[in-house]
């Protein structure tokens, strides 16, 4: 995809995103791309540095993307699926024979986590047994 920073007639400037150069060609020339303030199809590219991506330059702008509130998030997330793990039994893909057996009251009502395929997940649900899925998150987060 390529990202060019555009600017209608009344000067009006917004961004566009397009497959290639010829995509955004296509586009002014049938009038398709049009200026999301004022609506006229007279557009133009502006003048934009190019942007080379590099190992340094991806990992810069990731830090830059978690900024400190959803730094902040991610690590309130993280301590929450820690304390669910912390106080859960782990009963791995034996987790809808034990679901089952809990919802019945075949067995002693307590925090279960474990795998469980799609198919079994909805199975579950289609019978009234509430699960939720813990999100598997990067162990970078701190």
């Amino acid at each position: 995809m390529i990202r060019y920073s555009l600017s209608c007639e009344n000067a009006h400037e917004f961004e566009g995103w397009f497959s290639e150069s010829a995509d955004f060609d296509r586009q002014v020339a049938s009038g398709f791309l049009t200026c999301p303030v004022c609506n006229s199809a007279a557009i133009s590219k502006l003048l934009m540095a190019p942007s080379v991506s590099t190992a340094r330059k991806k990992d810069e702008m990731q830090t830059l993307a978690m900024d400190a509130a959803r730094k902040e998030a991610m690590v309130k997330l993280k301590e929450a699926v820690e304390a669910i793990k912390a106080n859960a039994e782990d009963v791995g893909t034996k987790f809808p024979e034990e679901a089952r057996k809990i919802h019945y009251g075949e067995a002693d009502a307590r925090g279960i986590i474990g795998k469980a395929t799609p198919d079994e997940a909805q199975a579950l649900v289609e019978e009234g047994i509430e699960i939720a899925a813990i999100p598997v998150l990067p162990d970078d987060i701190n």
